[in-house]
């Protein structure tokens, strides 16, 4: 099935969303691979896409200084911001930028999925709101959800894993969780996680 004609489900259909933050990941599995040191931020915002347009009435305008890029084909995370491949699609540097946004906030069991705005979020909510950045999904989806998403396996460029409890995404290299070391809620992650129990899609063409 074609991401972009999936049909979203509402908060009816919620109970499978996923639950609280979970404990340090686990060794193996998809892991962050090495990259060069950052380069410096990007001073303007990229040309508005059909894509883009698709997405931006959810999450907004993105000040420049989080439209940061590195040569290459994978991203860096530095201070908590993730820094996009240069050699990306823009539909995936937008989901990169998109969740750059998504780094202060707190986890809200169900957040993000009445609205793509939100005062918090949760695994499933964060995932679908960079999706929806990259123009790539119309309405949030729960974890069991993304299950059906997409297609079948790892994608080049994004990849999301999820079981009936919780749901992550690795975009160009760089893990999106609301679980793990630190701070609960939507933050990149450095540490490696094990993807065992997980069912792994990705969007068509990405």
């Amino acid at each position: 099935m074609r991401a972009r004609t999936l049909v979203a489900l509402g908060l009816t259909t919620f109970g499978l969303a996923c639950a609280p933050a979970i404990s340090a990941a686990a060794t193996g599995g998809a892991g962050m691979p090495s990259a060069p040191a950052p380069a410096k931020t990007s001073g303007t915002t990229p040309p508005a896409t059909a894509k883009d347009q698709a997405g931006g009435a959810a999450y907004g305008s993105i000040p420049a200084i989080l439209h940061p890029t590195v040569p290459g084909d994978v991203g860096v995370i530095r201070d908590g911001i993730a820094y996009a491949p240069a050699n990306a699609p823009l539909a995936v540097q937008q989901a990169i930028w998109a969740a750059n946004k998504l780094r202060h906030k707190p986890y809200i069991y169900g957040g993000g999925h009445q609205s793509f705005r939100s005062r918090g979020y949760d695994c499933s909510g964060t995932v679908s709101f960079a999706l929806h950045a990259a123009g790539l999904l119309q309405s949030p989806l729960d974890s069991g959800s993304f299950m059906r998403w997409g297609d079948r396996g790892r994608g080049q460029w994004i990849t999301v894993y999820t079981n009936p409890g919780h749901a992550w995404a690795i975009i160009a290299g760089m893990r999106l969780d609301t679980s793990g070391p630190g701070e609960s809620g939507p933050r990149w992650r450095t540490e490696r996680r094990s993807a065992r129990g997980f069912r792994v899609r990705h969007p068509d063409g990405f």
